[in-house]
């Protein structure tokens, strides 16, 4: 049976249908969004910044956990707002999607069995639209209408981080959405970069074999669960699928579309900004051909990601904007990221696990250190012998559920796999290099992890080709007596330390 989960302390909270009304509700949540009108450069500024601030994971230290943040004073801009970090951490993301931080995987896995279509609704009831600069205009330049940053000083240019992609199949109208690397190229152009099997990617291959463009509008400032929502995969959500219904299941009601202004596409009708425009067949351009740094930007592995020599090309011919738009961005490789790919990749294999083998899996943790898609941690709960295989199979099952996946960690019931010291712990005590571990070699990964090539591994025969492990840190079952952690008395520590604690609960 599938039960939303209303948290107490959440069940009397407005609900959110934008980035405003979540806003409004981080405003509420003591230590969760900072404002600041100190001036900030969105080169390489902003994100140095947040990087001290919030940005988490796999980011250059220090950084930390922190709020997320809006800056109202951007240099250049001064009718602009940037956001950064509304997910940096899984505390937050709960606080936006009405669960507890650990349901999150169950919460968003439940969202895919109770999806919602998306609906249409007419123009004058999407904000989105209230404020429209056509690119026909010679004074347009969204170089100077959106303040798109960039993350480090050898970016290859400014990057619209966040912007989520809508296109649909030219043979069955099918609509997809998908986040990707955009680039700003010019006054009227971005670059795209699509990684290997991305399904928008299809999409303008099949136009471009007609020779046509294919239309797409690129949406930013939305309801986080629209966001995370899109950040599910194959075979979680095949081709054909709209992943804009995940997000109608998170919220129980539909994300609401609207027609764009100048291209035969949708938009989303609540967008802060909306950039209209259609991917050009048979046009390429260098990611850095302004500075040639040959980087693009930091992405999820921790590393600056090479500059793409030739991506397709996006030509802008309309920008849309609310009323005091906010841009919203993510500072990467950050925690943000990972909840973003992460908590939809725990999803999917919680789903597939549970329906192979129901009750066995607990827990799944795409942990930060994989950027939410590289690295794994399952928590299963054996009661037999014949357990110690099905741990592995459950293993097995997550490699093929998520292809990006390159790194399964097992534990037993007893082990938190949020904890990270408590994961090392069992990898310490209760796993043998010789005995533990088994190896998936040649088996298609992620392009952007710099290990996943014939450079680093011989054996490998292309870019993005791995070797997948699997770490099995779970004690044989029959020597768990020989593995049962020192048990402490169970006491109620509250009246000892109620600053602590929230309180004296005598």
């Amino acid at each position: 049976m599938n039960q939303r989960i209303e948290p107490a302390h959440l069940q009397q909270t407005e609900p959110i249908d934008d980035l405003r009304s979540a806003l409004k509700r981080l405003a509420q949540a003591p230590g969760q969004l900072l404002e600041t009108r100190h001036e900030v450069d969105p080169h390489a500024q902003l994100a140095g910044v947040y990087r001290h601030i919030g940005a988490g994971g796999t980011v250059e230290r220090p950084t930390r956990l922190g709020p997320a943040m809006i800056f109202n004073n951007v240099k250049g801009y001064p009718q602009s707002r940037v956001l950064v970090g509304l997910m940096a951490s899984r505390k937050r993301v709960g606080l936006l999607l009405d669960a507890e931080p650990r349901q999150l995987t169950q919460r968003m896995a439940q969202a895919v069995h109770n999806a919602i279509d998306p609906v249409s609704v007419p123009r004058e009831a999407a904000p989105c639209q209230e404020t429209v600069y056509l690119a026909s205009d010679p004074a347009f330049d969204l170089r100077k209408l959106i303040p798109a940053p960039t993350n480090t000083e050898s970016d290859a240019g400014p990057f619209l981080c966040l912007g989520l992609v809508l296109g649909s199949d030219p043979d069955t109208g099918h609509a997809d959405v998908t986040i990707h690397r955009l680039c700003v190229q010019g006054r009227d152009e971005l670059s795209i970069f699509f990684a290997p099997g991305r399904h928008i990617d299809a999409f303008r291959q099949k136009a471009e074999a007609r020779g046509e463009a294919l239309p797409v509008s690129v949406n930013m400032g939305l309801d986080p669960a629209i966001h995370i929502g899109a950040c599910f995969e194959a075979p979680t959500t095949p081709f054909g699928f709209d992943e804009l219904s995940i997000a109608g299941g998170l919220r129980g009601k539909p994300v609401e579309l609207v027609d764009c202004v100048s291209v035969k596409q949708k938009s989303i009708a609540r967008a802060e900004i909306v950039i209209e425009g259609e991917i050009l067949p048979n046009v390429r351009v260098a990611e850095d051909q302004h500075t040639h740094t040959g980087h693009a930007m930091p992405e999820f592995p921790g590393y600056n990601g090479p500059a793409n020599p030739a991506l397709p090309v996006i030509k802008v011919k309309a920008i849309t904007m609310r009323h005091g738009a906010i841009m919203q961005t993510l500072v990467g490789p950050g925690e943000e990221h990972t909840n973003l790919a992460g908590i939809p990749t725990e999803a999917s294999i919680y789903n597939a696990v549970q329906a192979a083998m129901p009750g066995f899996v607990s827990q799944v943790y795409a942990h930060t250190a994989g950027g939410g898609k590289l690295l794994a941690v399952l928590q299963v709960n054996k009661q037999s012998a014949f357990d110690d295989g099905r741990a592995r199979q459950a293993a097995i099952i997550a490699l093929g559920v998520y292809s990006e996946l390159k790194h399964v960690i097992l534990v037993d019931a007893d082990v938190d796999p949020f904890d990270t010291d408590d994961v090392m712990w069992a990898m310490t005590t209760r796993y043998q290099g010789d005995v533990s571990t088994v190896f998936v070699p040649k088996v298609n990964g992620h392009v952007l992890d710099p290990s996943q090539t014939p450079e680093f591994n011989p054996a490998l025969p292309a870019r993005g080709v791995t070797c997948k492990t699997i770490f099995d840190c779970t004690a044989p079952y029959h020597l768990r007596d020989e593995f049962v952690r020192a048990k402490f008395k169970e006491v109620d520590p509250r009246p000892f330390a109620p600053t602590l604690f929230g309180g004296d609960h005598e």
